[in-house]
């Protein structure tokens, strides 16, 4: 599942024509506050100025340039401040925002009217009237449809005084409409329990469907019921090592109510070792709100799934789940900023994010910063890269997902994976599917191999230049693919995602009598494939004597051609591949029928993964050898 990332409205404070200013104080523009859905033919005219507001204000901090510097330098093998990581206390004290500039922002929002609600050490909050806010920003805020609805949004982009320019990175709040992650108010029970049917492999090729019709020449075997831990750290190359003395953080929003219960179950019944007392720990906040909107249960299964795999793969790892209040950008930075501020975990996984289309350069600038907070203090960021191929499917236009295009994170692609007979790694695909269903008459599959479903997240960037780290790496066919300068391509690294070669977790659910019982299904996604690669590199942080890795891009690029990684294509084993799926129509049991299906493999959209590094698989998944070599560093 993938949250649906909520837009901040603001920016880096870029410079506007003098002629804006004529008739007013020079003012220093907010690039992206103004969204694009607000055009004239949409203006349904002016906000009542009694409206409320409730915006945030955050703060660009004294050395924008500096901080970014450090991030790089502290994160390069090449740089002679490689791994000379600062306190969060020095970082903040270094890059962080003045009193003086704090007093200055709270100052000008007061004299236009505003009341400041909170101040943190990266906003500060206001609330007030309509009439207050435009003041305070230079921008009349209109009302516009969007889709059926309509919303409140800047008429023009915001402004500050000049006094403040580069103080101020954006403001968020001023449009309200829904901004969100995909994937009072309490948090509403768990879902409606989802079953898989049966027959099933226990290991890829097992079970043949023997009854079923050919596909790609022959018989195709059964999907397996879910690999474990054990198939996992063998396929990954986890040798002895289990993450211990290694802390990990995993940012979802709200927080499911039986996770303790579920992670401790499951982990018993697959042969992982037990939770220790107080190594599973969970950072929450006082309320959540938007739960309808944002579907809060939905939630819960991700951060089961994240707990589980980042458990079965490291099992000795500390884990720290940070919900976030809502499925929305601020209260998902105010997660993210948690960990920083704390210094919660040195590795974060984060199995959400949304379409780029959807990114303004406030948002990037936002993100970008606690990115490089955290790399000067030696955390590291996965992101998954998606679970809709190339975007087109579900968008209409090619493109990739958000926050993974940051070049200060590390962006987790997907694949299909094949663990044999005890447990050995067998191939990998790049994770595309292509479903076809059975016939009527059960002899053939109709229109196989049928309509693309989903496919590991990849592509390039249009808006985020190529960084250093994928220089000579990356083909310029994908690096120039939308400019002569070069883009960042994604995704970096993958692992496990096809949820026909999924994983198996163990979730407490609602069942059709209405009581909650523990269940166990068969998951993907590259929502698995983040947290799956976050625990091999708590794997890889043990090797090296407990160092943080931090940000690990430069890193694993400079490990590129040192054979460590399997170099995954879509065609492994020269022939096509498939599985047969068999699903109950309503989910649960056998009652309203089986439907049967031929999933075929390596099949992403417009993405191939081939030879060396590709935009699905990045340079690869971690091979034998992956997590040793941490230790010569």
């Amino acid at each position: 599942m993938a949250a649906t990332l909520p837009m901040v409205a603001g920016a880096l404070a870029l410079g506007i024509p003098a002629a804006h200013a004529a008739d007013s104080p020079a003012r220093e523009a907010l690039k992206g506050t103004k969204p694009l859905w607000a055009t004239a033919k949409a203006d349904k005219g002016a906000t009542s100025n009694s409206a409320q507001v409730n915006a945030r204000v955050y703060l660009a901090g004294k050395n924008a340039a500096g901080l970014a510097g450090y991030a790089k330098a502290v994160s390069d093998p090449s740089s002679p401040l490689y791994g000379k990581y600062l306190s969060a206390k020095k970082a903040q004290a270094a890059f962080g925002a003045t009193k003086a500039q704090v007093a200055a922002v709270k100052s000008w929002l007061t004299s236009a009217g505003l009341k400041v609600t909170e101040v943190t050490q990266h906003y500060v909050a206001v609330s007030g009237d309509v009439a207050a806010a435009e003041k305070a920003f230079g921008t009349q805020l209109h009302n516009y449809t969007k889709g059926s609805a309509t919303y409140r949004a800047p008429a023009q982009t915001a402004t500050v005084p000049e006094g403040l320019k580069g103080t101020v990175l954006t403001v968020t709040g001023l449009d309200n409409a829904p901004h969100k992650a995909n994937h009072d108010d309490q948090l509403p029970p768990p879902d409606a329990v989802f079953k898989n049917s049966g027959p099933f492999s226990s290991y890829f090729g097992s079970n043949i469907a023997t009854t079923l019709p050919d596909a790609y020449g022959g018989k195709i075997p059964y999907a397996i019921k879910g690999y474990t831990g054990k198939q996992l750290r063998a396929a990954y190359g986890a040798g002895d090592y289990t993450g211990k003395g290694v802390r990990v953080a995993i940012t979802d929003a709200y927080a499911s109510p039986t996770i303790a219960y579920d992670a401790g179950t499951y982990a018993v019944k697959h042969g992982d070792a037990a939770w220790k007392t107080s190594q599973l720990h969970q950072a929450l906040p006082k309320n959540y709100t938007k739960t309808k909107e944002c579907g809060a249960a939905g939630w819960y299964g991700e951060e089961t799934l994240d707990v589980e795999a980042v458990h079965a793969v490291a099992p000795d790892a500390d884990v720290t789940y940070v919900g976030a209040a809502s499925c929305y950008d601020d209260d998902l930075l105010d997660s993210l900023s948690k960990v920083v501020d704390n210094h919660l975990a040195d590795i974060v996984s984060n199995s959400w994010g949304d379409i780029e289309a959807n990114q303004t350069p406030d948002l990037a600038a936002a993100y970008d910063q606690v990115f490089q907070l955290g790399a000067v203090q030696g955390i590291g960021f996965y992101f998954s890269s998606g679970d809709n191929g190339d975007e087109v499917a579900h968008t209409g236009t090619k493109q990739v997902d958000t926050p993974a295009n940051s070049a200060w994170v590390t962006a987790v692609g997907g694949t299909s994976l094949a663990v044999g007979k005890g447990d050995t790694y067998e191939w990998e695909t790049g994770w595309g599917t292509e479903k076809a269903t059975l016939s009527a008459d059960g002899k053939s599959w109709t229109n196989f191999p049928g309509a693309f479903t989903s496919g590991a997240g990849g592509g390039t960037s249009k808006t985020v230049a190529e960084p250093y780290y994928q220089k000579g790496v990356v083909p310029d066919s994908l690096a120039k693919a939308n400019s002569a300068d070069g883009n960042r391509v994604v995704p970096d690294i993958a692992a496990i995602a096809d949820p026909n070669t999924g994983f198996l977790v163990g979730q407490t659910q609602t069942f059709p009598d209405g009581s909650q019982q523990y269940n166990e299904y068969r998951i993907g996604g590259t929502s698995l494939a983040a947290p799956v690669i976050a625990a091999v590199q708590a794997l890889a942080q043990e090797a090296r004597g407990g160092k943080a890795i931090g940000f690990a891009n430069p890193t694993i690029y400079a490990k590129y051609d040192k054979g460590v990684f399997h170099d995954v294509t879509d065609n492994p084993t020269g022939s096509g591949l498939a599985v047969a799926r068999v699903d109950f129509a309503n989910g649960f049991d056998a009652s309203g029928g089986l439907l049967y299906s031929a999933r075929s493999l390596g099949k992403d959209s417009s993405l191939s993964a081939v030879k060396g590094y590709d935009d699905v698989t990045g340079v690869g998944s971690p091979a034998n050898g992956y997590v040793q070599s941490y230790k010569r560093h």
